[in-house]
């Protein structure tokens, strides 16, 4: 629902839409004719440019709009913006040039059109971001507020209480909550009535947006806060108390009109597939070339120190429960396991050799397995692997173990640069790693790496 408040600020956008498409149609023709871009053709007159721009102007309002790009609300997030932009900025481009072939027009240029598409993109970006600065600022600040009750008084609940009063730059205040059943541990919330109050609340506060933030347990009350509120022009979103027993993110598709809830879901998947096995290909490709000489000079301390291979090969399970041979520089005897069988390393472990205690203090001894990185076994940053012996174990009594198989192992990872490695707390370093899984994108990746680079290879649980 747009209120008027939201229909000035939709006014505001579209007439900064026009100027911004306008102005970059006007810029593409002076970059693309510019004396430092070579020139194939003859050179159309700036006048035949100013001709088509009435029909920029014209093409972008309905274009964006086909976009939906208008559908303003406070809770907008820049990727939205960026998708819905992309798409009115193409609509724009197809429908310009849409009305330059049916009316035979003579200015054509590919080179200007496509200066066009990217100046007008991030021209309306700039402008969006910039307008909703200084929306959010003043929101911050008092001005424009809406008013908003919460149904429920649980951990859900509270915590979107909580939200909404650090998320100042919504303008959403919280003026208390709705429950039907107070009991002592609600006692210290500010419960304004019952579902059947609503209306009288709704009219008595002006409230404008009504979150449902209810236990699974009490989701057939969701269907009567509905009911209650279907002659009241309110937004209503629900907030489903769901991450605990899922580790993953929540995405919403529509089956056949339906909406459908995806629980078990991960962002590894298609594009972000490619990107991120880029990203280890080329960086692991790079830093095995710079440290090939260290590798070399290791290899020898490990042959001429020590009887047996160079590197310890282990089975190890990664993407999909898949196992694979782990890399790593030998720093133990090769009988190691003979007597004692698979068992987790210790501090100041007597079956370590010479330089084996150096190799696993400064992580020197997991270097190799950049090559499993490059033949496509691993990942740079993710779950750490573990053994299969260890893995039966673990699945049956760690919550959601299995789940960090749904993504590539890692050298390093998000439990990792935050402490969580060698004989520390199996349970937090599974919430970390499915923290990671979560809230995956390319920039986390990369902020993994840099904080693992930044903290040191040493540390203290590193033995």
């Amino acid at each position: 629902m747009i209120k008027q408040r939201s229909q000035t600020l939709l006014i505001w956008f579209q007439l900064w839409d026009i100027l911004t498409m306008s102005g970059a149609w006007i810029m593409a023709y002076f970059i693309r004719f510019s004396s430092y871009l070579p020139i194939t053709k003859e050179q159309p007159p700036f006048e035949q440019c100013l001709y088509n721009l009435p029909a920029v102007a014209i093409a972008v309002v309905p274009a964006f709009r086909l976009a939906k790009a208008y559908e303003v609300q406070r809770l907008n997030r820049l990727r939205e913006d960026i998708w819905s932009v992309i798409k009115g900025t193409l609509f724009t481009v197809f429908i310009v040039m849409g009305i330059g072939f049916y009316t035979q027009d003579p200015y054509v240029s590919r080179g200007a059109m496509s200066l066009f598409a990217a100046l007008g993109f991030l021209g309306v970006i700039f402008t969006r971001r910039l307008s909703w600065w200084g929306v959010h600022f003043l929101r911050s600040r008092g001005y424009n507020p809406t008013f908003s009750v919460v149904v429920g008084t649980g951990r859900v609940a509270r915590k979107t209480a909580s939200a909404l009063r650090r998320a100042t730059w919504m303008g959403i205040r919280n003026v208390g909550f709705i429950e039907n059943n107070p009991t002592r541990w609600s006692s210290d919330l500010d419960i304004l009535g019952t579902i059947d109050d609503l209306p009288n609340l709704i009219h008595q506060y002006k409230i404008s947006h009504v979150f449902i933030a209810l236990p699974m347990n009490r989701f057939h009350e969701a269907r009567k806060v509905f009911d209650v509120l279907s002659q009241e022009m309110v937004e209503v979103r629900l907030l489903a108390d769901l991450p605990a027993l899922t580790g993953f993110s929540l995405r919403m598709s529509i089956l056949d009109g339906m909406p459908m809830l995806g629980l078990r879901e991960t962002p590894h998947y298609g594009a972000n597939i490619i990107i991120k096995r880029v990203m280890d290909i080329v960086i692991s490709s790079i830093f095995l070339i710079v440290i090939s000489p260290l590798l070399i000079f290791v290899a020898l301390l490990v042959k001429f120190t020590s009887k047996g291979p160079v590197f310890y090969r282990q089975e190890r399970c990664g993407l999909n429960g898949k196992s694979f041979q782990m890399l790593k520089f030998r720093t133990m005897r090769p009988d190691a396991e003979k007597e004692t069988g698979p068992v987790w390393t210790k501090q100041n472990d007597e079956r370590k050799t010479t330089i084996g205690n150096f190799l696993r203090k400064t992580s020197i001894d997991e270097l190799p397995q950049f090559i499993n990185v490059v033949l496509g076994h691993m990942s740079i940053v993710g779950p750490r692997p573990e053994r299969p012996v260890f893995i039966e174990k673990f699945r049956k009594t760690v919550p959601n173990y299995m789940i960090r198989h749904s993504v590539k192992c890692g050298i390093t990872g998000w439990a990792q640069v935050n402490g969580w490695r060698g004989n520390t707390s199996l349970r937090r370093r599974v919430q970390f790693d499915l923290y990671y899984i979560t809230h995956w994108n390319p920039w986390f990746d990369i902020k993994i790496m840099l904080m693992t680079v930044w903290n040191g290879f040493l540390h203290r649980n590193a033995y």
